[in-house]
C-alpha cells in the first residue's frame, strides 16, 4: 500500500526498483530518468509460490532462482521453471524478479513469451484495488504494458501444464539475450507458441497456432512462425535470418513437445 501511494504521489517521475536488472540499464542509456526510485525489493509479502488448484500463483517479487527451483513450478509448470533457468547468469537469477521481467515488457526477454504461451494472467494492484489482465492484453508496445502509472504488478498466475512443452533459445553465449527464442506449451489440448525477439513487443506465433489447430503437420506449421511478426535488424542478425531461425526453432519445439506428451 505504501509503494502504491508513493507511485500516486510522484506520478511519472517515479519508477519501481526491484532487482534492478531492467531499470538500471535503461537509466544508463538515459531511456529512463526518474526523479524518484521506489525500492520494493524487500516487500516479502510479494515473494511466494502457491498451488491454486488449476493454476500456480507466483508473487511478483519472487526471484528467478526461486521460480526455477520451486517444486510446485517444476512439477506443474516445467516450461516456466526451465525457461527461468535460462535467464541471464546465476547472479541475475538470484537478484532479478519475475514481476520485474514481465513489467519491463521487452520483446527480447524470455519470460513474456513463456507467460504468453501458457496463457497466463497478471494481477495488478492500484489505489482502486486489484484487477486481472490476460497476458495477451498485457504487452502493448515497445517497453509498454497495460499497467497504469499508479499500479504495481503483484502476482503472476499460470495454468498447470506439465506435458507438451518446449523452450528453444538461440544465442551466442549462455547469458546473452536470445537472437530468437520459442516458448511452446500445450494447455487443455491447445498448442500455444510464444516468440522471443521477433518484434518490439512480446507476441505469439498465431499463424503457426492456427495451422496446427486446422490439422497442419509440424513442418508446414513451423514454416509460418514468422508470419505477422516484425523481427529487428541488428549486429546479431537480419530480419530474414531471424525469420529462418524462428521456423527452425518452432519445428524443434513442436517435435520436443510431442515427445513429452
Amino acid at each position: 500500500a505504501e509503494a502504491i501511494a508513493a507511485l500516486g504521489q510522484h506520478g511519472d517521475d517515479a519508477k519501481l526498483l526491484a532487482g534492478g536488472h531492467s531499470l538500471l540499464p535503461l537509466m544508463k542509456f538515459r531511456l529512463a530518468t526518474p526523479g524518484v526510485l521506489i525500492d520494493i525489493g524487500r516487500i516479502t509479502d510479494l515473494s511466494y509460490v502457491r498451488d491454486n488448484g488449476d493454476n500456480i500463483a507466483i508473487g511478483a517479487l519472487t526471484r528467478h532462482r526461486a521460480v526455477e527451483t520451486d517444486a510446485t513450478v517444476v512439477a506443474h509448470a516445467p516450461l516456466l521453471a526451465h525457461a527461468t533457468s535460462q535467464v541471464g547468469d546465476p547472479q541475475v537469477r538470484h537478484r532479478g524478479t519475475i514481476g520485474g521481467s514481465l513489467s519491463h515488457g521487452d520483446g527480447a526477454s524470455d519470460l513474456p513469451a513463456v507467460v504468453l504461451a501458457l496463457g497466463g494472467t497478471l494481477v495488478a494492484q492500484g489505489p482502486s484495488g486489484r484487477r486481472e489482465i490476460a497476458a495477451t492484453d498485457f504487452f502493448e508496445g515497445f517497453l509498454e504494458t497495460a499497467l497504469e502509472p499508479d499500479e504495481l504488478l503483484v502476482e503472476v498466475r499460470v495454468p498447470k501444464a506439465p506435458k507438451g512443452w518446449s523452450f528453444q533459445k538461440f544465442n551466442r553465449r549462455a547469458q546473452d539475450w536470445a537472437i530468437v527464442g520459442v516458448a511452446l506449451a500445450t494447455v487443455e489440448g491447445e498448442t500455444r507458441v510464444g516468440l522471443v525477439n521477433m518484434a518490439s513487443v512480446p507476441l505469439r506465433a498465431t499463424a503457426t497456432e492456427e495451422a496446427l489447430a486446422s490439422g497442419s503437420g509440424v513442418q508446414d506449421a513451423a514454416e509460418l512462425a514468422a508470419r505477422g511478426t516484425e523481427p529487428p535488424a541488428d549486429i546479431h542478425g537480419s530480419p530474414e535470418y531471424r525469420s529462418h531461425l524462428a521456423a527452425v526453432l518452432v519445428r524443434r519445439a513442436l517435435q520436443e513437445a510431442g515427445e513429452r506428451q
